[in-house]
C-alpha cells in the first residue's frame, strides 16, 4: 500500500512543482529597475536597443500572363453561341449579355443555359436591364442594389430631423 501512495505523491508533486512560491522574484525585478539611469523617475535611456529595420524591396512580381479583368459585351444571334460565352466565363471574363436581337423563347433558353453554367462555375448572375444580363466568374463579386431598396434606404436615412 505504501508503494501506491508513494507513486501518487510523486505524480502530485510533479504536477504541482511549478506552483511553488518564490519570494525572490521581486528582488530580481528590483535589481533590473536599478540598472536604468533615471531623472525625476523618468528613464533616460533604454537598457535594450534595437537596430533600425531596413526597408526592403517587396517580393511581388507581376504575372506576365495577367492582362487584368476583362468585360465582354455579347449580343448572340442564336442559341449556338452559348458555348463560346461559357468558354469566356471559364477564362474568368465578365460577360454582359444583350439579348435584344433574339425572340423571347431563344432568350429564355440562353439565359437558362448561362445561369446553369455560371452556377456550376461558382459565378454570379444578375439582370441589369430589359433583355440585358451580367454573368461574372467566381473571382468577381457582384453587388447590385435595386431601385426599390435604394428608395427605402434613402427614405429611412434622409428624413428631416
Amino acid at each position: 500500500m505504501a508503494g501506491v501512495s508513494d507513486k501518487i505523491k510523486s505524480i502530485v508533486g510533479f504536477l504541482t512543482s511549478g506552483f511553488e512560491s518564490r519570494d525572490d522574484i521581486f528582488d530580481d525585478m528590483a535589481n533590473e529597475i536599478e540598472d536604468y539611469p533615471v531623472n525625476d523617475n523618468l528613464a533616460l535611456e533604454p537598457m535594450y536597443s534595437s537596430a533600425p529595420i531596413k526597408s526592403q524591396a517587396p517580393n511581388v512580381v507581376s504575372h506576365p500572363g495577367f492582362k487584368g479583368y476583362e468585360v465582354l459585351v455579347c449580343e448572340p444571334r442564336s442559341y449556338d453561341e452559348c458555348v463560346q460565352i461559357v468558354k469566356h466565363l471559364k477564362e474568368k471574363k465578365t460577360i454582359i449579355l444583350n439579348l435584344h436581337l433574339l425572340d423571347k423563347e431563344q432568350s429564355m433558353r440562353i439565359v437558362d443555359f448561362l445561369c446553369g453554367a455560371t452556377h456550376a462555375l461558382s459565378g454570379n448572375q444578375q439582370k441589369i436591364g430589359d433583355a440585358v444580363f451580367i454573368f461574372t466568374p467566381s473571382n468577381v463579386t457582384l453587388n447590385a442594389e435595386s431601385q426599390k431598396s435604394k428608395f427605402i434606404r434613402d427614405a429611412l436615412w434622409n428624413q428631416p430631423q
